[in-house]
């Protein structure tokens, strides 16, 4: 019926105390997007309260190779089953109730949830497709959950809403397992030196070496002169020093310019006209200003 699903990341353990309720889906097939988003963010205990329709070919179709999740799910008649054993529920809410009740955020939700998962299971509840939970099924979660979206058009279908909570679980996992470590999962790769980058990055004297060189190129194909410099050495300085970049890279642009110079020399070979190349360079820097 469905293809083979790599398993669930880290199930049994705090993972896998998070359980998410799904109250009388209509479609199965959002049954398996859930299962997919799940999976995404390393989850695995899904229990199914009185389903339209599961299991079948639209809900495993859907899941996009999380079957191992549907295959586990649990499947109950009544909501009471599938928090009979929790020790925390928190349910979706989009809209505001006239009794109020305590409402939180999906990053506080996450971290409340892993706060209660060290002392049993944790139950996120989400409700219908067509209208969510009742106020029967509301007040029978310790915390309401509201996704601050668009007010102008707050609707999130059911895996949508769904992935925004397992992602605020696994962010908020993810963090506890980097508290005083180097960050492998979180941490930002933007620059030569962060973790992972590929080549060290260039040292100052590499980086001098090549605007020297990348100077004296610009002399002899004549668009910068040192008499009248104006301001385009500082400014390509400024552009380069922006990328940070590494020493790879800076190989590669000492090469290209070396390139550049052996055609320089092919060129000056043939004896063109300088002075109007000359001329054009002069003529495109008052142009731009630099």
């Amino acid at each position: 019926m469905h293809k083979p699903a790599l398993p669930v990341e880290e199930t049994d353990t705090y993972q896998d105390q998070i359980r998410i309720v799904l109250v009388e889906t209509s479609h199965s097939g959002n049954i398996g997007a859930v299962a997919r988003a799940m999976k995404n963010m390393g989850l695995g205990n899904l229990w199914l309260v009185n389903p339209a329709s599961f299991p079948d070919e639209a809900s495993y179709a859907r899941s996009a190779g999380a079957s191992d999740v549907l295959d586990r799910a649990q499947v109950v008649s009544s909501l009471d089953e599938a928090l009979a054993d929790c020790v925390l529920v928190m349910g979706t809410s989009a809209r505001g109730r006239k009794v109020p009740w305590p409402v939180t955020a999906p990053p506080e939700a996450a971290a409340r949830a892993a706060q209660y998962a060290h002392q049993g299971r944790v139950a996120m509840v989400f409700g219908r497709e067509s209208n969510g939970l009742s106020n029967d099924e509301l007040q029978r979660c310790h915390y309401h959950i509201h996704v601050p979206s668009n007010p102008e058009y707050s609707s999130l279908n059911l895996a949508m809403a769904v992935q925004v909570i397992c992602y605020e679980l696994r962010m908020h996992y993810l963090r506890s397992l980097e508290e005083g470590e180097s960050r492998p999962h979180l941490g930002s790769m933007v620059r030569p030196g962060d973790p992972g980058w590929d080549v060290p990055p260039a040292s100052v004297g590499d980086v001098e070496g090549f605007f020297g060189h990348l100077e004296s190129v610009l002399e002899a194909v004549e668009f910068h002169r040192r008499s009248n410099p104006r301001q385009l050495m500082p400014r390509l300085r400024r552009l380069f020093q922006r990328a940070h970049m590494d020493q790879m890279e800076i190989n590669i642009l000492r090469g290209v310019l070396t390139s550049v110079e052996k055609a320089v020399e092919a060129r000056d070979g043939v004896g063109p006209d300088k002075a109007t190349a000359a001329d054009a360079a002069d003529e495109g820097q008052d142009k731009d200003h630099v």
